[in-house]
């Protein structure tokens, strides 16, 4: 027993030194440093947290939110996991890729292209203003609960199709078919068949989306508005206006406990998920749409995903392509015609601004960040995800296996922390913790991988789990016998077998590093920003062509994520994977 603790044991020690350093070393320096503020220590700040009605109802908003986000995004998503499990189309690929590219996105493009759409001077509201003639915008978008409802459903409707739709396919439409033939109805074949087996996905699914929704920032600060406030915005609030260091660290911890106790329980659906059951090729499950019915269905369920996740993304491209100029004798813009000058400009600094960063020295930032963020996210989730699949084999655990399972599950956990972990808490510890030698890397180019690399962890584990789990216990025992050792077992027989899953988690560790904007905002060097900063300061600044300029460049990165999701789809294997 204690060998085999040690075996899987033993990869744990890189990553569990990274996560001790650069995780919860600047979070316990952030915390101490910020209780020594109040006067009190620990007790007056939480005192003062849950001592006041408006804190606790930025909690229960956060619940509320969060819960209401998730089950609009179950109502959208579980239609469309159905229709890439069961059916075969053309461009069932392209679909899929489609609607994975706003997950990799940073909440400003998002914000952006929600604006192109529905904001006052997006093209819904120009299209009503054209055709009615109206004065006004009609419909009012920006800061309402709507905005932010609408943007939690377009990031995470992909992981429903993902993660539901996967399983899906792989259960053996036999099953059904026998209930149907014992007299079973339809919705009776399901509920008692179907959903039972389908329930450790969807509930997996549930809580990774309520997760992201109960942790959500950029969308609720730049869609929701003044108006609105979550833990994680009030986090921010706390620090950046108040500087009430110590109430945020009690907000940062309520999040950081909370987002544990469900990380723990999705470890358990995800592991329930990958139990043994009777599964199949999705090849083998998918049937072609042959009725008119079942194709007008699936035309306008496709339409319906399409209008939601690729509408939003189609009018930012649109925008940063279109002159609108105000005519005279009229209060709204008229669209000109299309131009390629927000393009043109990108390189440009009309007005001399002595901050002024060429997006061209941005866009090498991000891609030398994101280059070295895959290195140290492959270093350290390759033998972490080798130790949560020796320790969680599945949900046939013996009792002499429990101790290893139960600390499986808990590393799994653990390694979804920084996903619900504030950034600018994060970001002040790094700042806090990192400031003397040999860990003095304030100026260093190291912070922004080591930071991105905290955010991608997460996902490259996720993405190498299922792939490891897929592999035979048969292939190792057999090269055991003959005499493998467990590092030429792993090196001759794991790796070859996960090699496309490892280029998978490589694309999504280097798409997400590209796109993530809050802790590099709190972190990263002025002179040496990346392109979502550079987005964020030219939509702070006034004026049409920055406004342009922030819109061309937001194309660009979001044509760039598309093409890694797109990358990601041919190299997914078969069916493995959560993402």
């Amino acid at each position: 027993m204690k060998t085999a603790a040690w075996r899987w044991a033993l990869p744990l020690a890189p990553v569990a030194a990274f996560l001790a350093v650069f995780y919860f070393y600047p979070l316990a320096a952030i915390g101490q440093a910020s209780l020594a503020r109040a006067a009190g220590g620990l007790g007056e700040a939480v005192g003062q947290v849950f001592g006041s009605a408006a804190l606790r109802g930025v909690f229960a908003f956060t619940v509320w939110q969060a819960a209401l986000s998730t089950l609009l995004t179950l109502a959208v998503g579980l239609p469309g996991a159905y229709l890439l499990a069961r059916f075969r189309f053309r461009g069932q690929g392209l679909l899929r890729a489609l609607t994975a590219v706003p997950f990799v996105l940073p909440t400003l493009v998002v914000a952006t292209a929600f604006n192109a759409l529905l904001g006052p001077r997006g093209w819904v509201n120009l299209g009503f203003m054209a055709a009615f003639d109206l004065s006004a915008p009609p419909i009012a978008f920006v800061n309402t609960f709507g905005a932010i409802l609408l943007a939690h459903v377009f990031y995470n409707t992909t992981i429903v199709l993902r993660l539901v739709g996967d399983f899906w396919s792989r259960l053996d439409p036999r099953l059904v078919a026998a209930a149907r033939a014992l007299g079973a109805s339809p919705p009776r074949a399901f509920w008692e068949v179907t959903l039972p087996l389908l329930a450790p996905a969807l509930g997996a699914a549930a809580l990774l989306v309520f997760i992201f929704d109960f942790t959500s920032f950029g969308v609720v600060l730049v869609l929701g508005g003044p108006r609105f406030a979550t833990l994680e915005t009030e986090i921010y609030r706390q620090t950046i206006y108040l500087f009430n260091l110590p109430v945020a660290a009690v907000l940062a911890l309520i999040q950081l406990l909370c987002t544990l106790a469900l990380s723990v329980v999705y470890s358990r659906l995800a592991a329930r998920a990958a139990a043994p059951l009777s599964l199949r090729a999705a090849r083998d499950t998918r049937r072609p749409l042959r009725t008119w019915r079942a194709r007008l269905g699936a035309g306008l369920l496709i339409g319906g995903l399409g209008a939601l996740l690729v509408l939003p993304l189609a009018a930012l491209a649109g925008r940063s392509v279109a002159r609108l100029e105000a005519e005279r004798g009229q209060s709204g813009p008229v669209q000109r015609g299309f131009t390629l000058a927000y393009y043109q400009e990108l390189g440009q600094n009309r007005r001399n601004n002595l901050f002024f960063v060429p997006p061209t020295a941005a866009i090498a930032n991000s891609l030398t960040t994101a280059a070295a963020t895959v290195g140290l996210a492959l270093a350290l989730g390759l033998p972490a995800a080798w130790a949560v699949v020796a320790a969680t084999p599945g949900s046939n655990v013996t009792p002499e296996r429990d101790a290893a399972y139960t600390a499986g599950l808990a590393l799994d956990a653990l390694l979804l922390l920084p996903l619900g972990t504030s950034a600018v808490t994060l970001g002040l510890g790094f700042i806090v913790a990192l400031d003397t030698p040999p860990l003095d890397l304030r100026a260093s180019p190291l912070l922004l991988p080591l930071a991105h690399t905290l955010v991608a962890l997460p996902f490259v584990v996720r993405s190498l789990v299922p792939a490891l789990r897929s592999i035979r216990p048969r292939l190792r025992q057999a090269a055991a016998v003959l005499g493998a050792d467990p590092a030429r077992v792993w090196r001759e027989i794991d790796l070859p077998l996960v090699g496309r899953a490892v280029l998978v988690a490589a694309t999504f560790a280097f798409t997400l590093s590209l796109g993530e904007f809050g802790a590099t905002a709190v972190i990263a060097r002025p002179e040496h920003p990346t392109v979502p900063v550079v987005i964020y300061r030219l939509l702070g600044l006034p004026g049409a062509l920055n406004y342009g300029q922030a819109l061309a460049l937001s194309t660009i990165l979001m044509a760039v994520c598309a093409v890694g999701i797109l990358a990601i789809e041919r190299l997914r294997v078969g069916e493995v994977g959560e993402f």
